[in-house]
């Protein structure tokens, strides 16, 4: 049955034929190559949330079949940016079913064993790249049904204003736009490049409404900003009952204006080898000039070339005087391509001079292959480079197919920098000149982030970045040990060698329900993170157990995970074998290997990178279904016991008699249980040293100090 479902990469190239409907946010993808079926899209309707930078986006979408057989819907919904999947709902007329999270590969068998017996369920997984598929059965001739998707996402910074993007799409049929601003006082009237809007105020509410029904194509909505934030701010959750939890921070250093600006020593390293010649070389050396045209009186550079030999404009750093800049700008137009790639005797050259005392150390390394001439190991390139690199920032740029990610991605890794690839035919010159408008004014640098009163720990990032004028980091963490009196956030940085400082207090009350999609923000970077390990240093059991352990619990779509909804009491059995772990991916260069780093910079909730989807007998256990989610947590059957996915054999089990004295004691100095322990008719809870089991024959008293200990070791 699979091989009925086609696979599209991007939704930019999703391509619809015979009588199949495009239409709204997400597009019907036609199931049989002739049109025996027609599921139409019939009528949507978009509810948007903001609160802060953060969006939180609910999609109702009604389908009718209005061919003459029974059929199933596959529909596509690409996500826009920093988005987090939150839930899917299949309805039954009035009824609302929801579903979790689970193996993708058990997914997919569970939904194809209910659909051959024409039962109701849905199966979400990604399709590519931010790109979402649905598949829904069955749609009988003439049946609408109704769909409920739900998203998170933080909104893009765009100059002083946050952007809200939809992609529409096109087609005729009505649908509906609403979105709320909480805390409307930051925001001034918004408005839209792409639609008309209404707006209405309401206290510290805004309101705002597309004027037009029949509303088609993409929504660009913009929310200018009445203020700048200037420091940091803090939003932070804590489930109940639980003694860790999440923030996220916003850090922003101003303007400018707001403050001196720091100085840079900017180190521009280009390839020049033969296979650079003709229209890459002409852009290339674009590219350079716009680099030097970003310096400022105070700033330094050093320009360096390299084929099979390495070659340097001058000797030493040059101050960016006009009559400094005229004589490096008639270097670079003397630059031609021959030669082979030196690569590492280029990042020598590099690394050669440091940055002078309270000045960003910029490397911007631009090269289009593998190296050919010195060493070519890419490892030992990179650990002498990062032996070598000092206290540089390195921002790298892959030009076409031949160039090896590895190296690219290992030399920005820990050097505050990011690596970009730039496709055959592309733009190097625009590439590399959107990085140069960044980093022209250079504001607070070596940043730290630190809390008072409360532990922090999992950063993502976990190195920060260094802050440029207008710009902004979203930071997300974990903490533990918060005070009751409150906790706080300091960030300090360096602006022109002086430390400063900005601190931001977590809100009084802001640890509730509703803001618990911070912890799935979290998550999602989180595995982000983990993904690029994965790619960065191979696949080792460790990585791969906790890349799906953090899918599974947090709800988040990879490549290994898949969301079900499925009708109550469908319970459908799979067992799994073990596979052997397969070896570390050799694949470093070429198109799938530039189109797997490209697809894990573009976003910082980047996904589980697509070839890695081969990996997935390594991750997998051999739990078997049914799986049920209380909380947090992710619980399988195993043994006649919900058993906690988190429990190792490591840990210590005490088991407790339900509904005895022990049991309503533990619940009560534990209340995080309470939902885990409605699982009948056994359920084992792992904690931080200890894992509690609920479960006949268990204790049914505590005798002295024993409950404080269970406490203490499940806990901390």
């Amino acid at each position: 049955m699979v091989s009925r479902f086609r696979t599209f990469a991007t939704a930019g190239a999703l391509v619809v034929a015979c009588a199949s409907v495009l239409a709204g946010q997400g597009w019907i993808e036609p199931i049989h190559p002739l049109p025996t079926g027609r599921v139409e899209k019939i009528r949507s309707a978009v509810q948007v949330t903001v609160t802060g930078r953060v969006a939180r986006v609910t999609v109702e979408e009604w389908f009718r079949n209005r061919g003459p057989i029974m059929d199933e819907g596959s529909y596509l919904y690409p996500l826009p940016g920093e988005a987090v999947f939150s839930d899917f709902s299949l309805w039954q007329g009035d009824r609302e079913l929801k579903g979790e999270m689970m193996d993708a590969t058990q997914a997919r068998s569970v939904y194809e064993s209910i659909v051959r017996r024409k039962r109701d369920p849905a199966l979400i997984e990604l399709a590519g790249h931010g790109l979402l598929r649905a598949r829904v059965f069955p749609i009988n001739p003439g049946e609408t049904r109704k769909i409920t998707l739900r998203y998170t996402q933080v909104l893009d910074h765009v100059g002083d204003a946050w952007r809200f993007r939809f992609a529409s799409g096109p087609g005729a049929a009505p649908r509906s736009f609403h979105m709320t601003v909480d805390s409307a006082d930051r925001v001034s009237s918004p408005y839209s490049p792409t639609h008309h809007v209404t707006t209405s105020r309401q206290g510290d509410r805004l309101d705002v409404t597309l004027a037009d029904s029949s509303w088609s194509g993409d929504l660009e909505l913009l929310l200018p900003l009445t203020r700048r934030l200037v420091g940091v701010s803090l939003l932070a959750h804590q489930p109940a009952g639980e003694a860790d939890g999440y923030f996220m921070a916003l850090l922003a250093p101003g303007q400018a204006t707001d403050a001196s600006r720091v100085r840079r020593d900017l180190v521009a390293v280009l390839d020049i080898s033969g296979s650079m010649s003709g229209e890459k070389m002409e852009q290339a050396r674009a590219a350079l000039l716009q680099l030097l045209h970003t310096l400022h009186a105070g700033d330094r550079f050093r320009l360096v070339a390299f084929s099979s030999a390495v070659r340097r404009e001058a000797p030493d750093w040059s101050d960016a005087t006009p009559e400094s800049l005229h004589r490096a700008e008639d270097w670079v137009r003397s630059l031609s391509a021959e030669g082979g790639t030196n690569i590492a005797g280029a990042l020598s050259e590099a690394f050669a001079a440091r940055p002078a005392e309270g000045a960003l150390g910029v490397v911007v390394f631009l090269t289009d292959g593998l190296p050919t001439v010195g060493d070519t190991d890419p490892e030992r390139i990179a650990d002498e480079a990062e032996r070598q690199r000092g206290p540089f920032r390195v921002f790298s740029f892959g030009i076409g197919y031949d160039v090896n990610t590895y190296l690219l991605d290992r030399l920005t890794e820990r050097a505050r920098g990011t690596s970009e690839y730039i496709q055959p035919g592309a733009d190097i010159e625009r590439a590399v000149g959107s990085l140069a408008a960044k980093i022209a004014s250079p504001v607070m640098t070596d940043l730290a982030l630190s809390g008072d009163g409360a532990e922090l720990y999992d950063l993502q990032p976990a190195s920060l970045p260094d802050l440029f004028s207008g710009d902004e980091i979203v930071l997300f963490g974990r903490y533990r040990g918060s005070a009751r009196g409150g906790w706080s956030i300091t960030l300090t940085g360096r602006r022109n060698g002086h430390e400063e400082r900005f601190t931001a207090s977590a809100p009084t009350g802001e640890t509730n329900f509703a803001n618990a999609y911070v912890r799935q923000l979290w998550a999602a970077r989180k595995a982000g993170a983990l993904a690029r390990d994965i790619r960065l240093h191979g696949q080792t059991p460790e990585l791969m157990a906790a890349l799906k352990d953090l899918a599974l619990r947090y709800g988040i779509l990879t490549d290994y995970t898949a969301y079900l909804v499925q009708e109550p009491n469908q319970v459908v059995v799979r067992q799994f074998e073990r596979s052997p772990l397969p070896p570390a991916p050799q694949e470093q260069f070429g198109a799938p290997s530039v189109a797997r780093a490209r697809r894990e910079a573009m976003s910082a909730s980047a996904s589980v990178a697509a070839d890695a989807a081969r990996l997935d007998a390594a991750a997998r256990t051999s739990m078997a279904a049914p799986t049920e989610r209380a909380g947090d947590r992710l619980f399988v059957w195993r043994d006649s016991t919900w058993t906690d996915l988190r429990h190792t054999n490591s840990l210590r089990v005490v088991t407790v008699e339900p509904f005895s004295d022990a049991y309503f004691e533990l619940l009560r100095a534990l209340p995080e249980l309470a939902r885990p322990a409605a699982l009948q008719p056994a359920v084992l809870v792992a904690g931080r040293r200890v894992s509690i089991k609920i479960g006949a024959g268990g204790r049914s008293a505590w005798g002295e100090g024993e409950l404080e200990a269970v406490i203490r070791e499940f806990r901390s």
